[in-house]
C-alpha cells in the first residue's frame, strides 16, 4: 500500500511497520517483495508472518469450492510477501487441458476476515467499472477446515518489475473515475475496507469536507488508543479540522462548484501498480475501495508516527516513491483539477498531510474558509 508511513497499533519503541507496505504481495514471480521500510531508513523484513505457513501447504476445501468446475489442482505455491497474511499461486489444469493461476491471499481472525472481504468488495468494484486494469477478483471466504482462517482468491497474473507509463496509467485512473460514480450519490463504501489492519472510514456522507474530517477524527482515535495522546498533533488537527479542511475542500462544493464521489482504488502508488507480463498493460491491485474526490489520498504524521484515512493521488506526492509528478501531470491530462484550481497543490498536500505540512497549511490558512470567502465576494456557507 502507499501513501505516508504509518506504525499504527505499534508499541513507539522497536520494530515498526508502515501498513502502507504491510499488504502488498506479487501476483508474478518477478514482482515479489523483498523488504518494507521502517522509519528508519534502513530497510528490513525480518518480522515473522502472523498467518502459519501450513495454511498454503494445500488447497482448503472452500478455496477449491471456488475454482472453475472441474478444475484439477496441479500444486500450490508460495508466493509474494506479507506481514499479515500468507500468499500462494496455485496452478491448475482446466477441463480443456489449458493450465490456469489463481492468487490466494490467507489471513485470519476476525480483523483478517473483514481484509479479505473488503479487498474482494474493492476489486471486484474495480473490475466491474473497468475490467481490463485488475486482476479477475474470485471469491472471498472462510477456510473449511478452520473458521478462523479467511481467504482472497483472484485471477494470477504474470508482472513485471517495471512501473507502468506514465500516459498509461493516468489515462486508466482517469477512465476509472469517470466511470464510477457512486450510485446513491455519497462519499463512503458499503462495506467497511481497511488500510492494513486498520479500519478506515466507510460511512455514508452527503459532503467530502464532512467525510474528509470524520476520516481524519476517526484515525486520531486509533492514533490515541494506540500511541497515547500527543499534545502537538491534537492542536495541530483541530486547526486542520477547524480552517484547513473548510478552506480547502469547502469550496469544491460551493459557489456553483461541484465534485462527484467517484470510485477510487485508495492506495496507488508503486507497489499496487505494475506491467502485465503478457499482455505489457497496466494492473492495479491490493485495492481499499471508497467512493471519494478523486484527487484524494491522506496521512496525518504525529512526529514519527502517521495517521492514515485515504484516496489516489496523494500517494504518489512523497518524493521516496518512484512514481512522482509526472504521473500527476499525466493524470489531469485525462481529468481536470477540481474548482478552484489554484488550490489543487495544497489539497494534495492535505490528502498526504505529515506533521511539517500540517504547520505550514495551518499558518497558510490561518482565516479559513471564512476569510478567503469574504476576500472573494463570495456567500460564505456554514458547514
Amino acid at each position: 500500500m502507499g501513501g505516508c508511513f504509518s506504525p499504527l497499533l505499534l508499541p513507539k519503541k522497536g520494530f515498526q511497520v508502515p501498513y502502507h507496505l504491510a499488504t502488498v504481495q506479487s501476483f508474478g514471480p518477478s514482482k515479489t517483495l523483498e523488504m518494507v521500510l521502517t522509519t528508519d531508513p534502513e530497510p528490513v523484513w525480518d518480522k515473522a508472518v502472523d498467518v502459519p505457513e501450513e495454511w498454503i501447504q494445500s488447497v482448503d476445501d472452500n478455496v477449491f469450492a471456488k475454482l472453475p468446475f472441474g478444475s484439477q489442482v496441479k500444486g500450490i505455491f508460495p508466493h509474494g510477501a506479507s506481514y499479515w497474511t500468507r500468499t500462494a499461486e496455485i496452478q491448475t489444469e482446466q477441463t480443456n487441458g489449458t493450465l490456469l493461476s489463481f492468487f490466494l491471499k490467507v489471513t485470519q481472525n476476525d480483523i483478517g476476515k473483514s481484509m479479505v472481504s473488503g479487498e474482494y468488495a474493492s476489486m471486484k468494484a474495480l473490475h466491474d467499472t473497468l475490467a481490463t486494469i485488475t486482476p479477475i477478483p474470485v471469491a472471498w471466504g472462510t477456510y473449511a477446515a478452520d473458521a478462523n482462517v479467511h481467504f482472497f482468491l483472484c485471477g494470477f497474473v504474470d508482472m513485471t518489475d517495471d512501473l507502468p507509463d506514465s500516459q498509461l496509467l493516468g489515462a486508466s485512473l482517469a477512465e476509472l473515475h469517470k466511470r464510477g460514480l457512486s450510485t446513491n450519490g455519497k462519499y463512503g463504501f458499503p462495506v467497511p475496507t481497511l488500510q492494513g489492519t486498520i479500519p478506515q472510514y466507510t460511512d455514508w456522507c452527503d459532503s467530502w469536507e464532512d467525510f474528509f474530517s470524520n476520516s481524519i477524527r476517526r484515525v486520531m482515535e486509533y492514533e490515541e488508543k494506540s500511541q497515547g495522546p500527543d499534545p502537538e498533533a491534537q492542536k495541530l488537527c483541530e486547526a486542520i479540522l477547524s480552517k484547513v479542511v473548510p478552506r480547502l475542500l469547502r469550496p469544491l462544493e460551493t459557489g456553483g462548484r461541484k465534485i462527484q464521489p467517484r470510485l477510487v482504488h485508495g492506495d496507488i502508488w508503486d507497489g499496487n501498480v505494475s506491467t502485465d507480463v503478457t499482455t505489457n498493460e497496466l494492473v492495479i491491485f491490493d485495492a481499499t475501495c471508497i467512493y471519494a474526490h478523486n484527487e484524494r489520498k491522506s496521512a496525518i504524521k504525529s512526529n514519527k508516527n502517521v495517521l492514515t484515512t485515504l484516496v489516489e493521488l496523494a500517494p504518489l506526492r512523497p518524493v521516496r516513491h518512484r512514481m512522482g509528478k509526472q504521473y500527476i501531470n499525466a493524470y489531469f491530462k485525462h481529468f481536470p483539477i477540481s474548482d478552484p484550481k489554484e488550490d489543487q497543490d495544497d489539497r494534495n498536500a492535505l490528502y498526504c498531510l505529515c506533521v511539517d505540512v500540517m504547520r505550514t497549511l495551518v499558518a497558510k490558512y490561518a482565516d479559513g474558509y471564512e476569510g478567503w470567502a469574504k476576500a472573494r465576494g463570495e456567500k460564505v456557507v456554514v458547514g
